[in-house]
């Protein structure tokens, strides 16, 4: 892997946040399109994603791959931590818009975040035929998305942080708090482990043992096995101090099937 790539940076730091509003999906309330600019220690968010991400037949059944995830408790979580019609919302990792297309529909202004350009463009035409000109798209990733301008009121992430090695989660982290204002509210879904490490064999067993027959209708064991081959789910009680490092209060955590975990944080100093 090439580490010497991939840094992001606004395009237009001139762009207003009115600008979001008139261009809808193609523009960003904070500055646009993101660019990739050299750095000699950043790595490839891009190649960490994987190639998948680039592929429009993958792409095109990724929703229902997914299983379709509703995105109304998430939603009902920020609304319960204060967030109205006037919020601003970052959802990094937005794949197809799942979360951020019914986000726009509830919330202030919300800001779509992916690496992929194929899930951005995928994403710009979803929001333009709903005609949601409160919804920007950027390219960019966890550690290149710059947001100029007020803070948001919340980030919004599911099953993306697992795509970083533990090191570059923790800066990521960091950076989500960054954009966040005191207060903020951080909701975090993803494959978390939730064992011991002598409880991996038996707990991957009974994964991969109810894991989906057909690729096209979901995650089989052969996807669950590559994933904790080749990307970066981590423990719990590994992730849980990076978020305090970060400067997130944990409100609750809720785990299914020991594998996946479900984060509200504060960001502290509200």
């Amino acid at each position: 892997m090439d580490y010497t790539i991939m840094k992001y940076r606004t395009r237009n730091p001139a762009a207003q946040p009115g600008e979001a509003r008139k261009h809808g999906c193609g523009q960003a309330p904070d500055g646009g399109e993101n660019e990739r600019v050299a750095e000699p220690w950043m790595i490839d968010e891009l190649a960490h994603a994987g190639p998948e991400h680039l592929d429009p037949a993958f792409i095109a059944g990724y929703d229902r791959k997914q299983g379709y995830p509703e995105p109304d408790e998430d939603l009902a979580v920020f609304e319960a931590n204060g967030l109205d019609t006037t919020s601003a919302v970052v959802d990094i990792g937005a794949g197809t818009g799942q979360f951020a297309l019914a986000a726009a529909r509830q919330f202030g202004h919300v800001t779509a975040v992916d690496v992929s350009p194929a899930m951005v463009a995928v994403l710009r035409r979803k929001a333009e035929t709903e005609g949601l000109a409160n919804l920007a798209c950027v390219q960019a990733g966890f550690l290149s998305y710059t947001r100029e301008g007020p803070p948001a009121d919340g980030v919004y992430t599911r099953h993306a942080l697992h795509q970083l090695p533990d090191f570059w989660k923790a800066l990521a982290l960091h950076r989500i708090a960054g954009v966040l204002r005191p207060g903020g509210i951080l909701r975090l879904r993803d494959l978390i482990y939730d064992f011991r490490p002598g409880d991996a064999d038996q707990v991957f067993r009974g994964w991969l043992e109810h894991a989906a027959e057909n690729p096209a209708e979901g995650y089989t064991a052969d996807d669950y096995a590559e994933h904790i081959r080749t990307e970066f789910s981590t423990f719990r009680w590994l992730l849980e101090p990076m978020l305090a490092r970060a400067g997130f209060e944990i409100v609750t955590a809720e785990f299914r099937g020991r594998l996946y975990g479900a984060y509200t944080c504060v960001k502290s100093g509200g």
